[in-house]
This record gives C-alpha cells, structure tokens and sequence, in this order.
C-alpha cells in the first residue's frame, strides 16, 4: 500500500477526520487536483453502489431482524430524479464506470423501472445492474431489460425449501427461482447468484451450484461479514472461504484461474474442467481493501465511503438546498477523499458498523 501512496505523489500523513451524517464537507488539504474520486491510499472510486430502499420482502437471519428495519419516511428518500441526477454527476464529473442499485430489496421500489430508464437516458454507456432477492422478478424481469438494466446479481443461499424457509422466515423459494429463470430468459446477463457461507446451509453448495449451472447462472460464495442488525456475527463461527472450497471438493474439480477484473472480489475457480466456474468472496479471510473500487450512496441519499465505515457526507441536503453539480461533486470527491484503508475486521477492539448491510446497500 506504501509504495502505491508514493508513486502517486500522495500524502502518507492522517488527514483530518471525516464529517459525521448531516454535515457539510470540502476538500481535505493534500487532496491531489484530480476530478476521480481518490482516497489517500490512490484507489480511484468507479463503481457505485445506490441503495433505494431499506424495506425487503425477505427477513435473512444474518441480515434483518423479524420484524423488518426501521421504516425511512418516503420524503427522505432519493426521488426518482435526484438518484438520476446523482448518478449523472457520478458519471460526468467523477468518473463512475458502472452502477449497481441496491436495497434493502430494490423490487419494494414501485419506480424502480423508472430509476433504471432515467439512469439510461442520462447515461447511455453506463453500465448498469441490480442487486435483488427476486421475490417478484419473474414479472418485472423483462421490463427492467427494456429499461436498461444490463444484468444482475441474485441473493440465494440454498435450494433446499425447508432451509431456504429457516433462513429468510419466507416460504418463497419457488418464486425466487421462478425470478432467476425469468432473469436468465430477459438477457440479463450475466445473472449472478450470491450465496452467504455459512453453517446452516454448508453441506447445500454442491446441489446450489449444480442447480446454477444447469440453471445459466453464475454462482458466487460470500464470507459472512458483520454487518447483521442484530450483531450477532461471531469470527469463530463463520464458514470461510476454504471451507466452501473444501466442502464443493468433495463433489466437483476445481482449478484455481484466479481474478476476470483486478478490482473483482471474486476469486474464480473452474469446474470440472468448464466451461462453468465458481466464484469465491473472502470478505473477512482473503480481504480486497486494496483494490476496492467502491463509492456508496444510502437510500437517504448520504455518501459512504466503506461498508464499514461509519462517517457519511449528506448530498440530498445539498440537493435539495439548490447547489449546482459542481458542488455536490465536490462534497462527493471530499468524502472519499477520507475513505479508511480497509474494513479492520481482524484489529484489536474492532467495532462493527451502526448501520447494518441492510440499510447500507451491497
């Protein structure tokens, strides 16, 4: 990390602070007068990740409590045009390659064709995809094509419906791969399938990934991070990376081919010989910090410059308060500015985020 710090001509010196949610930001002294979204450690934010709803028609037990998060009144929620205008600033000013819409569940958002039209029109090369349980996708599925919508990643953990039930506390396995199928027929490629490792759901991946294969779609295991609402992620309980590898071993070959994207967290593994592959997140083991090439916006409009990171610099305020594109741009470009070398998971006193993945975004 040093040695990319100084090639750069960028500061190796802490930096003041970021601002808390709600407050205002400019650029931090020693930021380099570059229009990107830099940070100190010369990583260049171009995948941007909104969020659009905190609401989901799913309660994961890693993920939500029963009863749902707290419920974000609609008036403090991104409108259509201010996600469509923050995505185009994105783009214009600040050099975001690709765009990912992301909730809670975006399918809770009945414009949610409409974000993906406007987004289109105002940024015809953007590449644009989804996050989605798809509980309901089997009927915007073709839509969400027509509007822009490029491809998109799925969240399924099992194939097992008495399983998949205990984890989401929703019977509603057939519609999510009525959903997938729907995705894979629309052209939404490619249709990615990410799965959360972890013990309840271990001696399933072998039948997950066959599924996924006959099925067209791309599997991907993820680490279990802490990011729960209910903190109740415990290190010495996680299923990690080499235990999936482990555990798909026992039914298929595997051979190591390694990253399609320097910046991709996918660790990506052949199966028997191919052409179908496998992907494998080592969020907590095998983490990418390094090359982490995200920006995040919360559905309320706030910039997150980590997962776990808990300072946010608010750009519906300035939206709303009248500030021109060059403004907000530079609120955003402050922000990351301030991005923290990586998530610390491992540090001594490591303290997970307020906000849980849920109310962050993927």
């Amino acid at each position: 990390m040093q040695s990319r710090v100084v090639a750069l001509g960028l500061p190796t010196a802490s930096v003041r602070s970021a601002p808390v949610r709600g407050s205002t930001a400019t650029l931090d002294d020693g930021r380099p007068d570059r229009p990107e979204l830099i940070d100190r450690y010369g990583r260049i934010a171009r995948d941007l990740r909104v969020s659009i709803t905190e609401r989901c028609s799913l309660r994961c037990t890693y993920c939500m409590p029963e009863e749902g998060l707290p419920v974000i009144p609609e008036q403090l929620l991104l409108s259509t045009d201010e996600i469509v205008r923050l995505v185009g600033i994105a783009v214009d000013d600040l050099g975001v390659r690709e765009m990912r819409l992301t909730g809670g569940e975006p399918l809770m958002r009945r414009d949610l064709v409409d974000i993906v039209a406007g987004c289109r029109r105002r940024c015809p090369d953007l590449r644009i995809s989804m996050t989605s349980n798809a509980v309901g996708l089997a009927r915007r599925a073709d839509a969400l094509a027509r509007a822009g919508l490029d491809r998109i990643n799925i969240s399924l953990d099992t194939v097992d419906r008495v399983r998949f039930a205990d984890i989401t506390r929703r019977d509603r396995l057939p519609a999510v791969l009525a959903g997938i199928r729907a995705a894979v027929a629309a052209g939404l490629d490619p249709v990615k399938v990410n799965a959360v490792a972890h013990r309840a759901t271990l001696r399933d991946a072998s039948d997950l990934l066959r599924w996924c294969i006959a099925e067209g779609a791309s599997l991907r295991f993820i680490e279990q991070m802490p990011l729960d609402a209910e903190h109740g992620w415990q290190r010495a309980e996680m299923i990690t990376a080499r235990d999936v590898l482990d555990e798909l071993s026992r039914s298929f070959r595997l051979e190591p081919i390694g990253r399609d994207d320097p910046s991709a967290p996918a660790e990506l593994w052949q199966v028997d010989g191919g052409p179908a592959v496998v992907g494998i997140i080592g969020s907590v083991t095998r983490p990418f910090c390094d090359d982490c090439d995200r920006t995040r916006l919360t559905a309320e409009g706030t910039v997150r410059s980590c997962l776990f990171g808990d300072d946010e610099v608010d750009l519906r305020a300035a939206l709303r308060s009248g500030a021109d594109d060059a403004t907000v741009a530079d609120l955003w470009r402050g922000a990351m500015w301030r991005k923290p070398a990586g998530h610390g998971i491992d540090e001594i006193g490591f303290v997970p985020p307020e906000r849980s993945m849920g109310q962050i975004g993927g």
